[in-house]
């Protein structure tokens, strides 16, 4: 039976002028087409109807995917250069420890109070104002560089007591140095994720998107130059692989590791500017900040900085578990991974997201906003719909790869230089759990994405603290009953907890607020997916099994582990399309259709 669509009588009021908001910072385009007067007098763009618009994010999503591809593989390289360098013994899990700040801030803070509050109040501005909302943009502007440059000084002076927080005692000296030159990067971060917006804003997405790139390569460069200044002359272990022992780190490695992250950020937001310049835009300090929408930045942001400060526990609460899990076991001989095999399990997943699901949103996150500025809550649900079959279609064999060929990614991509074979096996132990949570951490924060484009922060920090409570207990509860060398997946079965719980709230408040969500037809395509990556999984691990040992060091090892994740990969692909062939999975005809139109262009 066809699903009702009309609108419950307590839906949303309607958003107050000039206060959309998005919780990440957009890196590619959004197909954004204003829908009221602009200042150059062109006519207003008709909205899409919902197929042509299906056919839009599909065709748009693709097309940012590959941009975003080549950001988070480059991204994922520079982790992969580090871990090589440093290795994640005492330097490697203090220089992880030091950097999750600022990166998490970015990823969760900057970019979730910055772009949710300035990105849609850019565009509203720039559609609606006389300037094209130029003055809106200085004045803005104005206001950030002043919060980060407080923020970024005070959260730099407060180093020790971060390094104490997050930390275990054999670690504080260490986090402390790299905190002192790493943590400015946060007004670098925060520049960042606002300047973006003006040009999002603008239409111009190239510079958001590839800028990145460049932060990534410099920091590649650092880590190659670390390598080969200090990682070369370290003193081999037991087994002959190069260790660096706590005695051995100097002024200058943490001058090298800690300056040269910084700078790479600092490059990345100089970078910003031809794009601005060319895009027309002249930044001026403009200090009349009573001109701005302050209630309305004011009303967003007292959530959005509740649903921070909870993300923050959380994120402290899981490096500090997992250095502790490290510290306890000084005294064994078993081998506990620590926040560096977290971080870059992690970051797996978060590349994934990145890829698939950050670009679908950004795509989507346009008509959500137009829809419901409209209270047209059909086309939000639309819209919605269509971005979860989207990324799910494309999101379930990398699950898939995850799970069943979790060993050889993990030992092709990590297992160099000083990271050692112990340490990529854990991390291919935490990237399984990490193909089973994926979707769910997907799914959820798309559904998000549906009350931010209503303004609606103070449901998402409502809904939130539940989440983040469970997510600490349950982070508790793996420290307590796990053994050591089991606590870093225990914490990443705690995050999949968490991701589920706000799932199922977010979609229960999102249906009480706009209606039916088109979940029916969500499960009946996952169901169709599933099984079709259960069959290519099951293919590809059983290719595993054949495949001869690739647990060594040497170049034979490393020669087979590179060859079993690119040969049981593309494979593991190959069949995943053909069984959505055979199974007559809808999102297969979208992507043939974008994929075509694009080779005639």
């Amino acid at each position: 039976m066809a699903e009702s669509r009309a609108r419950p009588s307590n839906g949303p009021q309607a958003p107050h002028p000039g206060s959309n908001f998005d919780s990440q910072v957009p890196r590619t385009g959004s197909g954004y087409a204003p829908t009221g007067p602009v200042p150059n007098g062109t006519p207003p763009l008709a909205e899409e109807p919902a197929a042509s618009a299906n056919k839009g994010v599909a065709r748009s999503s693709v097309l940012m995917g590959a941009g975003s591809l080549v950001s988070r593989v480059t991204g994922f390289g520079r982790t992969v250069v580090i871990s090589a360098a440093i290795g994640a013994g005492l330097l490697g899990n203090s220089y992880t420890t030091a950097q999750y700040f600022p990166q998490m801030i970015y990823e969760l803070v900057l970019g979730g109070v910055f772009a949710s509050i300035i990105l849609p109040l850019f565009v509203k501005a720039h559609k609606n104002d006389s300037d094209g909302g130029d003055a809106f943009a200085h004045r803005l502007l104005t206001l950030a560089l002043l919060v980060l440059g407080v923020a970024a000084l005070v959260v730099t002076l407060a180093a020790p007591l971060i390094a104490r927080a997050m930390a275990e005692p054999v670690q504080y000296d260490l986090v402390t140095q790299l905190s002192y030159l790493m943590l400015p990067a946060l007004m670098f971060y925060g520049l960042f994720a606002v300047l973006s917006g003006v040009l999002n804003s603008r239409e111009r997405f190239g510079a958001p998107m590839w800028v990145p790139i460049i932060n990534n390569l410099v920091v590649i460069a650092v880590g190659a130059a670390f390598y080969f200044v200090y990682t070369r002359e370290a003193v081999p272990d037991g087994e002959g692989r190069l260790f660096i022992e706590g005695d051995q780190i100097s002024t200058g490695m943490l001058l090298l590791l800690g300056g040269g992250t910084t700078a790479g950020v600092v490059i990345q937001v100089a970078c910003l500017w031809p794009a601005l310049r060319a895009a027309g835009f002249r930044w001026r300090l403009r200090f009349d900040f009573r001109a701005l929408p302050l209630r309305d930045i004011r009303r967003m942001g007292s959530w959005t900085l509740l649903f921070v400060a909870a993300n923050q526990v959380a994120v402290m609460a899981v490096i500090k578990i997992a250095n502790a899990a490290v510290g306890d076991a000084d005294q064994t001989d078993v081998f506990v991974p620590g926040t560096t095999v977290y971080n870059n399990a992690y970051l797996m997943m978060m590349m994934a997201h990145g890829i698939v699901a950050v670009s679908v949103i950004t795509a989507i996150m346009p008509r959500m906003t137009r829809a419901a500025d409209d209270k047209r809550w059909p086309d939000l649900t639309d819209h919605l719909s269509g971005g979860i079959r989207m990324a799910s279609f494309l999101l379930v064999p990398i699950a898939a790869a995850f799970i069943a060929l979790n060993e050889p990614f993990a030992r092709a991509i990590f297992q160099w230089g000083a990271y050692k074979p112990e340490e990529a096996y854990a991390t291919g132990i935490a990237l399984a759990v990490v193909g089973i949570i994926l979707l769910p951490f997907s799914i959820s924060q798309l559904q998000i994405y549906a009350f931010f484009a209503q303004t609606d922060t103070k449901a998402v920090a409502l809904f939130n603290l539940p989440v983040i409570a469970i997510r600490i207990g349950c982070y508790l509860l793996a420290f307590t009953l796990l053994p050591l060398e089991w606590v870093v997946v225990g914490l990443f079965a705690a995050n999949g907890v968490s991701y589920l719980v706000s799932l199922l709230l977010s979609m229960s408040l999102l249906r009480k607020r706009v209606g039916l969500l088109g979940m029916r037809r969500v499960a009946l395509g996952l169901l169709r997916t599933a099984a079709a990556a259960v069959i290519a999984g099951g293919a590809a691990y059983l290719g595993w099994l054949a495949w001869p040992d690739v647990s060594g060091d040497g170049a034979a090892a490393k020669a087979g582990q590179l060859g079993a994740a690119a040969v049981l990969g593309t494979g593991l692909v190959a069949v995943y399309i053909a069984a959505c062939l055979v199974l007559r999975v809808p999102e297969v005809a979208s992507l043939k259709t974008t994929v075509r139109a694009k080779l005639r262009r």
